[in-house]
């Protein structure tokens, strides 16, 4: 649901757009170059309508998607800029892709003499550089070169497999990646190589454009890296609130026992809507309820998730912070995240449909 005044009833996610473009700013001004932001998995959960309108104050060369339907849903909102589909292209969906003007990405010899032939340049060319999913190998480039028509193509790129590393293995994939563009008839307008901890390392890795996902959602890229502006809160209501005693067991299968008499709160939130089952266990995972931290207990469930209250004053219909600031402090995506042994972006696109998306 993308709504501007969606109901803040059970559960929601807030999102604020000004912290996605200031997010967008910050990795244009570290690369030196254009962007070319992915919003591919409903932009990581977060709405890629809201955020492309968003992101158009930027300037962007376009839009990164993972499937046809993104785009075409990017396309019945308005969005005019190149979208491309980074999944490798079939024939048989060659029409569909000029039809809704999006730009395939291409993976192989064969793929690409077919779309080539239909008189269309506008395709960019997936070179492995030692990603190992799709592409033409770096070292197989000569059976790219001899396809006719391969002097039209508007763009190359790859992926990195360990950017966040300083291990030099990112060196080593832009080099084979540069190695394989020279050897192509004529050198695409347009060659990208940068996700967002390549492109916050700037220099070499900029080239023609970036693509920035997890940062422009205010995740961490990984290894030294700072996050960015924070855009995600996550708030859930308290349903229930009861007193136990020491022993007394909550949750499927009793998997956690009160220590002590205490209070626990009952949120309008689970597994259902992206948090992931076990994010008790590891006790670090806590939310923030009456200005207090207090910890996920037992297993989540599918529309529920308990904490551990204590002597904190709690009712019914009080709101916790999962992720954002609150009384109490701020619980960020990755603290959240680590504390419930779940990848930033894996837990932002997890995020269930039911949740409202509220756009502040």
């Amino acid at each position: 649901m993308e709504s501007m005044s969606a109901p803040r009833s059970r559960a929601w996610v807030e999102v604020s757009l000004a912290a996605v473009v200031e997010n967008a700013r910050t990795v244009a001004r570290v690369a030196g170059t254009r962007l070319l932001p992915i919003v591919k998995a409903n932009a990581y959960g977060l709405g890629a309508v809201a955020v492309s309108r968003a992101l158009e104050q930027v300037d962007p060369w376009g839009y990164g998607v993972a499937t046809i339907e993104e785009g075409a849903e990017l396309r019945a909102a308005g969005i005019a800029r190149p979208v491309l589909v980074c999944t490798p292209a079939r024939l048989d969906q060659f029409a569909t892709l000029q039809r809704l003007d999006l730009t395939p990405a291409i993976g192989d010899a064969e793929t690409l003499t077919a779309w080539l032939a239909t008189g269309d340049g506008h395709c960019h060319l997936e070179i492995d550089t030692g990603m190992g999913r799709a592409g033409v190998r770096w070292d197989a480039i000569d059976g790219v070169r001899s396809v006719p028509g391969a002097d039209r193509i508007a763009g190359c790129f790859t992926q990195l497999h360990s950017s966040e590393r300083d291990d030099g293995t990112a060196e080593q994939q832009l080099e084979r990646f540069l190695g394989a563009v020279q050897r192509l008839p004529r050198r695409p307008p347009l060659l990208h190589v940068a996700n967002s901890g390549a492109a916050m390392r700037g220099g070499r890795f900029s080239l023609d454009a970036v693509r920035p996902g997890v940062y422009l959602y205010g995740g961490t890229p990984g290894g030294s890296l700072e996050p960015g502006a924070a855009v995600v809160g996550l708030r859930a209501r308290v349903v229930s609130v009861r007193r136990v005693r020491a022993g007394d067991s909550v949750s499927y299968n009793a998997t956690w026992t009160a220590p002590r008499d205490t209070v626990v709160a009952t949120l309008g939130i689970g597994y259902g809507d992206g948090l992931r089952r076990s994010a008790g266990f590891s006790g670090r995972t806590t939310v923030l309820l009456g200005g207090a931290r207090c910890p996920i207990v037992g297993l989540v469930m599918m529309d529920y998730t308990i904490v551990d209250a204590g002597e904190t004053p709690v009712r019914v219909g009080d709101v916790a912070t999962v992720i954002g600031a609150a009384d109490g402090g701020r619980i960020t995506l990755e603290q959240f995240s680590s504390g419930a042994d779940v990848m930033q972006r894996e837990f932002l696109c997890g995020l269930g449909s039911r949740l409202p998306r509220i756009y502040e």
